[in-house]
């Protein structure tokens, strides 16, 4: 992580840009070839969009946490129990950034369970390595055909 520690803090208004931009780019990357919708992900998934909506409403904003070492490498979203959000730019995923945040998520935000897209075998399985478990509870991702799943933290 080149050497420097990692910092985990609470997003400002100047960190919004680059929380889209790792949030358009993994989802590319990750859902595009589960949900294969060109439209949504090269169309509608767009980072000043989402830093000018979703990103940028101030109750979504208020639970913004980022992961930084000199850039900002990861994001966290935790909205009371929940995590709603964690994303590791592709760049600097496997180098701890996303444990560093799913632990302060557990430990500063009292997070206990998430949802995560079934086919994304690779993060349930991220989740599985740092305490989650499967609920064997399932929804339909709104608007699709695909399912989520619930993983809550052991012990919680």
């Amino acid at each position: 992580m080149g050497g420097n520690p990692l910092n985990i803090r609470k997003a400002g208004q100047d960190d919004l840009s680059r929380i889209a931009e790792i949030f358009v780019f993994n989802n590319r990357v990750n859902y595009f070839p589960i949900f294969k919708d060109e439209e949504f992900s090269f169309g509608e998934l767009q980072v000043v969009s989402l830093v000018n909506g979703y990103f940028g409403r101030d109750d979504v904003r208020e639970h913004l946490y980022v992961c930084e070492d000199k850039v900002i490498k990861g994001f966290l979203q935790v909205n009371e129990r929940e995590i709603c959000k964690l994303y590791v730019d592709t760049f600097f995923q496997s180098q701890g950034i996303g444990g560093a945040l799913i632990e302060f998520g557990v430990r500063e935000l009292h997070g206990e369970y998430l949802w995560a897209l079934e086919k994304n075998v690779r993060a349930v399985s991220f989740y599985q390595r740092h305490g989650f478990c499967l609920t064997g509870e399932r929804k339909l991702e709104e608007g699709t055909e695909e399912y989520l799943v619930r993983l809550e933290r052991v012990g919680t």
